[in-house]
C-alpha cells in the first residue's frame, strides 16, 4: 500500500515580490509534470492544462503513458521513463503527445529524477510545445546574429545610462572594446563637449518615454581623434510587461559621409552668397577706401574673423605698379575685425604706409601674384604674420591660428594684397576658403582699379576745370562780387559748370553762368571752349539775346553736348542789367526791403538745341541789389521738387545783412549736401555806388 505523502502547500507571495512573474519560461510556457515513480501524475502546473488541453482535476491520479500518448508510442516511453527513474540519467528529446481535443503535437521533454527527504524519488517532466520552442530559437539566434553582425551600433544602457551590452559596431564607432563598455556610464565612454546634448536626450527619453528619432551628434570619438564624425542616433526607453522601466536602448548608425557630403553643400551654398554678397556690396562707390571697406563688410566675419586690405602706394600715387629692388610700400586702406580683440591693435591701421618683411605673406604675394595658405599657426610661426615682434605677441595671445594672404590683381597689374584670419573660429581655413578668398579678390580689385583710375581722372579733370575758370574775379566798377565753384563729390565725376566776369567798356561788366551737361574731361573741355567763346564774343559789344545765338552755333559744333547758360550785361552808369538765359535756372534778385524774387525771364532752349530765338530782359539795378547767378547743382537733388528748392534759396538769400562772401558760404552750407552728385558754380553780385571820378 502507497504510502500518502504531505503535499506542498501554495505559498504565499512575498511581500512586495510580482504576482505575475515575466521571463523566457513565460514566453515559451513550460509546463511542469511531477509523476510518481509508477509513472502516475501528481502535480500538473497551468501550463501543462494550455499544452495538453486536461485540467489538473482530469490529470492527476491518472498515468501519463495511456493519458498523453498514442498507444504505439507508449511502450518506448515506459522505457525511457524506467530508464531515468532507475539511472538518474537526466533526458531530453521530443515526443509526439496526444491533445485532448484529439490531436497530435510535437512536444519537447526535458526529464529529471528528484528524490524526497524520505528516499522516494518522482520524475519531473518539463514540456514545451516544439514549435513554440523552434520560433522562440530562431528568433533568438536572429536577434544574436543582428546585434553582432549589424552595421549600426546597438547598446543596452540602465537607467543610471551605464552600458550593459554593445555591439561590434558600436564599440568600432566608439573605438572602446566591448568589454570595457560595460558597466561604465556614457560620459567614461564619449567624455567629450560634443556628447553633453546626447546625455541629455537620453535622460529626457528615460524621464518621459517619448523615444527620439535621428537625433544627429557631431563630435569625435577614440576611433578618430582628427575628425569630426556624425552619427543618427534613436533612442527608446526599454520597459517590461508591467510598465517598469528598465532602462533605455540606443540605435546608432553612422552618417558621417552623408554630413559631410550636406556641409560641402552648405559650404558651396554659403560660397555663392558670399560671391552674390560680394557682387552687391562691393563697388557702389568709385571710393577707394569705401571699395575696401565693402570688401572687408563682405569677408568679416563670414569667412575670417579679422580681414586687412593694402594697396601698393605706387597704385594710389600714379596708378601703376612699381616695385623696385627693395621692400614694397602699401598703404592700409581697410581693417575690420569681428569681435574686440588683441589681433586689431597688432594690425596696421588705416592710412598709415608700411613695409613689409621679406618672409611677410603680403611680400611673398606680391613676388609671386600667388595667393599663400597657412592652414596652421605653430608658436613662433605668427613673427611670419606680423609687422614686428610685438604685432606677433599680440596675434599669438589673441588665439590666431591660421591666415591666408590674397593679391588684388586687376587689368594683369597687382595692385596690392588681402589678409585674412581666424582665432575664435577653431576651422582652420582651407582650399574651400581659399578659392573662396580669391574669387572676391578678383572682383574686388577691379572695383578698387576703377576707383583708383576715377579718382586720378576725377583729380587730373578738376584741376583743369579749376584752371579754365578765373582766377580771382576782378574788381569791377560799381559792383562787388562772390564766387564758388565746387566740384561733384567723389562718387561722380567732376562736370562743367562755369562761371565768368568780364570787364567791357565804359565801366560795364558781363556775367555769365553756365552748365555743360555731362562730366569728366570732355565736358570740362567743352566748358572751357563755351567760356573762350564767350569772352571773345563779349568783346563785339552784343545784346546778350545775340550772344546766345552765336554761342547756340558754336555749341551745336561741338555735338553731342548741350549747355544752359545765363548771359548778363551791368552798366553802372545807367543802373540797367540786360540779361538773357539759355535752359538755365532764373538768377534770383534781392533789393533792399524786398522779399527776394526769382527774375522773370524768357526761359529759352538750352545752347545746341537751335532753331529758338533767345530774348533780352532788361532790369533796373541800384546800389545794394544782389543778382545771384547759380547752376543746378545748388538747388536741385533727386527727392525734392525744384519748386520747394528754389523757395528755400530766396528764404536763405532773406537776411541781406551778409557779405556777398558770407552769402556764397551760407548758400552752400545749407542748400548743398557734401555728398550731391553734381557740381556747383555760384556768382553773386552787389551793385556800389560809383567812385567819384
Amino acid at each position: 500500500m502507497r504510502r500518502e505523502k504531505p503535499r506542498p502547500e501554495r505559498a504565499d507571495p512575498l511581500p512586495g515580490a510580482a504576482a505575475d512573474p515575466s521571463g523566457l519560461l513565460d514566453l515559451l510556457g513550460v509546463a511542469a509534470v511531477l509523476l510518481e515513480a509508477d509513472g502516475k501524475i501528481d502535480m500538473w502546473s497551468p501550463q501543462a492544462e494550455e499544452l495538453f488541453g486536461y485540467t489538473r482535476g482530469e490529470a492527476v491520479g491518472q498515468y501519463a503513458a495511456p493519458l498523453l500518448l498514442h498507444p504505439e508510442h507508449q511502450d518506448a516511453a515506459v522505457t525511457l521513463f524506467a530508464d531515468v527513474m532507475e539511472t538518474g540519467r537526466r533526458w531530453a528529446g521530443a515526443f509526439p503527445v496526444r491533445h485532448k481535443d484529439g490531436s497530435t503535437r510535437m512536444v519537447e521533454f526535458r526529464n529529471v529524477r528528484l528524490t524526497d527527504s524520505l528516499g522516494d524519488h518522482y520524475a519531473l517532466g518539463l514540456a514545451v510545445d516544439r514549435v513554440a520552442l523552434r520560433q522562440m530559437e530562431r528568433k533568438l539566434a536572429l536577434s544574436n546574429r543582428l546585434v553582432s553582425q549589424a552595421p549600426i551600433g546597438l547598446a543596452v544602457m540602465d537607467t543610471e545610462l551605464r552600458y550593459l551590452a554593445v555591439n561590434p559596431a558600436l564599440a568600432a564607432m566608439h573605438g572602446v572594446p566591448e568589454a570595457d563598455h560595460v558597466g561604465r556610464g556614457f560620459r567614461e565612454i564619449l567624455s567629450g563637449p560634443d556628447f553633453e546634448r546626447a546625455e541629455t536626450v537620453m535622460r529626457r527619453v528615460l524621464e518621459t518615454g517619448t523615444p527620439v528619432v535621428e537625433e544627429q551628434v557631431v563630435g569625435r570619438t577614440a576611433a578618430d581623434r582628427e575628425q569630426d564624425h556624425a552619427w543618427a542616433v534613436s533612442v527608446y526607453r526599454l520597459e517590461d510587461h508591467r510598465g517598469r522601466v528598465l532602462g533605455i536602448a540606443n540605435v546608432v548608425v553612422d552618417v558621417t559621409d552623408r554630413y559631410r557630403a550636406a556641409r560641402k553643400a552648405d559650404q558651396a551654398q554659403r560660397r555663392l552668397r558670399m560671391i552674390a554678397d560680394g557682387s552687391a556690396r562691393i563697388g557702389t562707390t568709385l571710393e577707394v577706401e569705401r571699395t575696401a571697406r565693402e570688401l572687408a563688410d563682405v569677408l568679416v566675419p563670414g569667412l575670417a574673423d579679422m580681414v586687412s586690405v593694402d594697396l601698393l602706394d605706387s597704385v594710389l600715387q600714379t596708378g601703376r605698379t612699381a616695385l623696385g629692388d627693395g621692400p614694397a610700400l602699401f598703404r592700409v586702406v581697410a581693417v575690420k575685425t569681428a569681435y574686440p580683440t588683441d589681433a586689431g591693435r597688432a594690425m596696421v591701421p588705416p592710412g598709415r604706409l608700411t613695409t613689409y618683411h621679406a618672409d611677410h605673406p603680403a611680400s611673398h604675394c606680391i613676388r609671386s601674384r600667388r595667393p599663400l595658405l597657412i592652414t596652421h599657426l605653430g608658436g613662433g610661426d605668427h613673427s611670419r604674420i606680423a609687422a614686428d615682434s610685438e604685432a606677433a605677441a599680440l596675434f599669438a595671445r589673441a588665439g590666431v591660428h591660421t591666415d591666408m594672404t590674397v593679391p588684388l590683381i586687376a587689368r594683369e597689374k597687382i595692385i596690392g594684397v588681402m589678409g585674412l584670419a581666424r582665432a575664435r573660429n577653431p576651422l582652420p581655413f582651407d582650399e574651400d576658403d581659399l578659392t573662396l578668398a580669391c574669387e572676391l579678390a578678383s572682383s574686388a580689385a577691379l572695383s578698387i582699379d576703377n576707383a583708383v583710375l576715377h579718382q586720378h581722372i576725377r583729380s587730373a579733370v578738376e584741376t583743369l576745370q579749376r584752371s579754365l575758370l578765373p582766377q580771382p574775379p576782378p574788381r569791377r566798377p560799381g559792383l562787388e562780387i562772390a564766387v564758388r565753384y565746387r566740384p561733384a563729390q567723389a562718387r561722380d565725376e567732376v562736370g562743367g559748370d562755369w562761371y565768368d566776369v568780364i570787364p567791357l567798356d565804359g565801366d560795364r561788366t558781363a556775367l555769365a553762368v553756365g552748365d555743360v551737361m555731362g562730366s569728366g574731361i570732355q565736358a570740362a573741355t567743352t566748358m572751357g571752349r563755351l567760356r573762350t567763346a564767350t569772352a571773345t564774343l563779349a568783346d563785339l559789344d552784343l545784346d546778350p539775346a545775340r550772344i546766345l545765338t552765336h554761342l547756340d552755333k558754336i555749341t551745336r559744333e561741338l555735338d553731342p553736348y548741350i549747355a544752359t547758360c545765363v548771359y548778363a550785361v551791368y552798366d553802372p552808369h545807367r543802373a540797367r542789367l540786360h540779361v538773357a538765359s539759355a535752359g538755365h535756372l532764373p538768377p534770383a534778385l534781392v533789393r533792399t526791403g524786398e522779399q527776394p524774387r526769382l527774375l522773370d525771364l524768357p526761359t529759352g532752349t538750352p545752347l545746341g538745341v537751335g532753331g529758338v530765338p533767345f530774348e533780352s530782359t532788361t532790369v533796373e539795378l541800384k546800389p545794394g541789389d544782389r543778382l545771384v547767378l547759380y547752376t543746378d547743382g545748388l538747388v536741385e537733388t533727386r527727392d525734392d521738387p525744384i519748386d520747394e528748392r528754389l523757395e528755400a534759396l530766396l528764404r536763405l538769400l532773406a537776411p541781406s545783412d551778409q557779405s556777398t562772401e558770407e552769402t556764397c558760404d551760407r548758400l552752400l552750407r545749407l542748400l548743398r549736401h557734401p555728398a550731391d552728385h553734381d557740381d556747383v558754380a555760384l556768382l553773386i553780385a552787389c551793385a556800389q555806388p560809383l567812385a567819384p571820378a
